[in-house]
């Protein structure tokens, strides 16, 4: 079975693993980042309307100032930014997403206007519209790993799973032009797809940026690359 290559930082990369696993496909992890807190001055919660969540990465390294404002309806994006949010202590969580903007464009509906945006340090810009938005790094993406490590964990036939566009540049940074085209990419957006370039055997974005989305895609490579692979074998 093609190994389907799990690139996401953790926790998110076990979680991603076990989910392929669970779909009978076999499951590497090589994670191109590393998450780590940052130290941040939490604004006073009084005068804030709400909160928007783009990771959940925010609530897993915000630390304990975000207690101050379980009181506050939280919008997040994903269903993993929604569910830290609720085992964190938020009591009002909106799935609002599938991104940024329509999370901004789903607060600004509901009446509010003074938004706190905890983020990462290399967050996509956005329209706030008539949201007075204050965006507080909470979290930063550190690289990790190397062209040799990642060649080693994804060989020729894999699969390989980019989560957003800073992992589609660093995956096409570390894999030379030369070894693409045996490697299938599934990225979770166009702009994560447009940033891991091209020369793949094949490269393709999930029709929504979740998870189920890209295994579902990933799956249907899979079987693609083993049905190709028995039907060269059957013609010699």
């Amino acid at each position: 079975m093609r190994p389907v290559v799990v690139l996401r930082p953790q926790p998110g990369a076990t979680a991603t693993a076990n989910r392929v696993r669970a779909m009978g496909l076999t499951a590497v992890s090589y994670p191109l980042f590393t998450v780590e807190p940052l130290a941040w001055t939490a604004p006073d919660p009084a005068g804030l309307d709400a909160v928007m969540l783009t990771s959940a990465n925010a609530v897993w390294h915000g630390g304990p100032a975000l207690t101050a404002y379980h009181g506050l309806p939280v919008f997040a994006v994903g269903e993993a930014s929604a569910r830290a949010a609720s085992e964190h202590g938020f009591a009002q969580v909106v799935l609002a997403g599938p991104d940024a903007q329509a999370t901004a464009t789903a607060i600004a509906a509901a009446g509010y206007r003074q938004v706190l945006h905890l983020r990462g340090e290399d967050a996509r810009p956005f329209d706030p519209g008539h949201l007075r938005v204050t965006g507080i790094p909470v979290y930063r993406a550190a690289p990790v790993g190397n062209a040799a490590g990642l060649a080693a964990a994804a060989p020729a036939g894999s699969v390989l799973l980019v989560h957003s566009a800073r992992a589609g540049a660093r995956l096409d940074a570390l894999v030379p032009l030369d070894q693409r085209a045996t490697l299938r990419v599934v990225a979770i957006s166009p702009a994560a797809l447009a940033a891991a370039a091209a020369g793949w055997a094949k490269a393709q974005a999930a029709e929504v940026p979740t998870d189920a989305a890209m295994l579902a895609l990933a799956r249907q490579m899979c079987e693609e690359a083993v049905t190709t692979w028995s039907g060269a074998g059957a013609r010699s």
